[in-house]
């Protein structure tokens, strides 16, 4: 057996240099720790890198990159799901074990590649996909393995939890500090997949999957993003001791006799206590509450991009496909049979259990209406929300914003959403209403 691992880099951006740039500050270190010499020996690129080390080879042909004899471990950093899924594909026909940072692939497509995977008997190893440098793959797939995950809440997307940290701080308006964001680099000149969620709601579609058991389901995940959201709402929440934060949320629910059994899988605009943990993780930081039993609520912080970050869990997983390339056995081939399952659970013991729809999930409610500024306007409402079983923690009324008209801010106790969607239907239907109300989540994560 060689006693060196040999490794193809598929895509020479960001993440990619920065993986180089891990491993030649490293060397000595991973080493020691891996018993193995690590090298680079191949490099996917479409055009000639000057900086590269001449002994590694640079191909513009990834397919053949990712087969080559020279190869034991590919990773791909290319993104994307379509030439990546199929690189991915057949690094993986050619036996190659597979470190990818590509989570819109494996949302999407990752019960596919994780059963070929198994077929072929190598490992796709994804920690890099979710929350950068934050080891949240591993903890939830290994240290906390005796653990039963009744829930989990995270900011798992930078972009979103900066724009929101700097129009609380400093009262600046969505539009201008989303526009920072890009020049920072934070967000992409087009900014969908960050502000609506949907990257959130690819990465929450894997946390789920290792949390419940269940195969991935990215096109069930409820998502809404960040855009609605007001510099008027930042404060109002302030004021009655709430933030508002972009969160992913995936939920066990069991059942009772008015809602129904299953999991949440939701990302969307949530208020949040000031002082629980998540509301004070800011700026591009991501961060991850669990709540198992029997170990309780852990929280999982730090960078969720960057070169550095991602390149760390990157190396992490090669890591431990080095220890699993290491393992043979007696036809002296590799064998990964004792690695943790892609999801976490045996493949065979993965669960059907239910998605719950948008209209049964759980949740309290921010409400704000606006009003004609009579008498009797507060009474209407407070009684449709009554008549809807739905319980009010709390209800500001704030100064006229225009002669006439009154903001009333209420904030309800957790409740069915089809109870809340036919309330907010009846108080809009009502003459002294002059706006469609707003709505944001509520959850004391408690």
């Amino acid at each position: 057996m060689s006693n060196s691992i040999k490794l193809a880099i598929l895509g020479l951006g960001t993440v990619g240099t920065g993986v180089i740039n891990l491993i030649n500050d490293n060397l000595d270190e991973l080493k020691r720790r891996s018993g193995r010499d690590i090298i680079i020996t191949e490099v996917g690129t479409r055009r000639q890198r000057d900086d590269i080390d001449p002994n590694i080879i640079q191909n513009s042909d990834l397919m053949a990159t990712a087969a080559s004899d020279n190869v034991d471990i590919v990773i791909e950093v290319i993104g994307g799901t379509t030439l990546a899924k199929d690189v991915i594909m057949h690094a993986i026909k050619n036996g190659k074990h597979v470190v990818t940072a590509n989570k819109a692939l494996l949302a999407e497509h990752g019960n596919e590649i994780f059963a070929f995977a198994e077929q072929h008997n190598v490992h796709v190893a994804y920690e890099a996909a979710v929350a950068g440098g934050i080891p949240i793959i591993k903890v939830m797939r290994e240290a906390l393995a005796a653990n039963k995950i009744d829930w989990l809440a995270g900011i798992i997307n930078g972009t979103g939890n900066f724009i929101m940290t700097e129009m609380r701080d400093k009262g600046r308006p969505f539009a201008d500090v989303l526009a920072e964001a890009q020049e920072l680099g934070y967000a992409e000149a087009d900014p969908t997949f960050d502000v609506e969620g949907i990257d959130a709601a690819h990465k929450l579609a894997l946390l789920a999957s290792i949390a419940f058991g269940i195969p991935l389901q990215f096109d069930k995940v409820y998502c809404e993003g960040i855009t609605g959201i007001t510099l008027q709402d930042v404060n109002y929440a302030e004021e009655l001791g709430y933030r508002i934060k972009h969160l992913g949320f995936a939920v066990r629910r069991e059942g009772d006799g008015a809602s129904a059994a299953g999991i949440e899988l939701r990302v969307h605009p949530t208020l949040i206590p000031q002082d629980a943990l998540l509301a004070n993780v800011n700026g591009v930081k991501n961060a991850v509450l669990v709540n198992s039993h029997p170990l309780g609520q852990t929280l999982y912080c730090g960078d969720g991009a960057g070169a550095g970050a991602t390149a760390s869990a990157v190396m992490a997983d090669v890591m431990d496909l080095v220890r699993v390339l290491g393992s043979k056995d007696s036809n002296d081939q590799s064998t990964n049979g004792h690695h943790v399952p892609h999801l976490a659970f045996i493949p065979e013991q993965l669960s059907d259990t239910p998605i719950l729809r948008a209209e049964q999930m759980t949740t309290g409610y921010y409400l704000r209406v606006h009003a004609h500024d009579n008498p009797g306007v507060l009474a209407d409402i407070t009684r449709i929300l009554s008549d809807a079983g739905i319980n009010i923690d709390a209800i500001l009324q704030k100064p006229a914003h225009k002669v006439g008209e009154v903001p009333v801010i209420i904030l309800t106790l957790p409740v069915i959403e089809s109870q809340m969607n036919l309330a907010i239907e009846k108080i809009e239907k009502l003459n002294t209403i002059t706006d469609k109300v707003v709505r944001i989540r509520l959850d004391e994560l408690a």
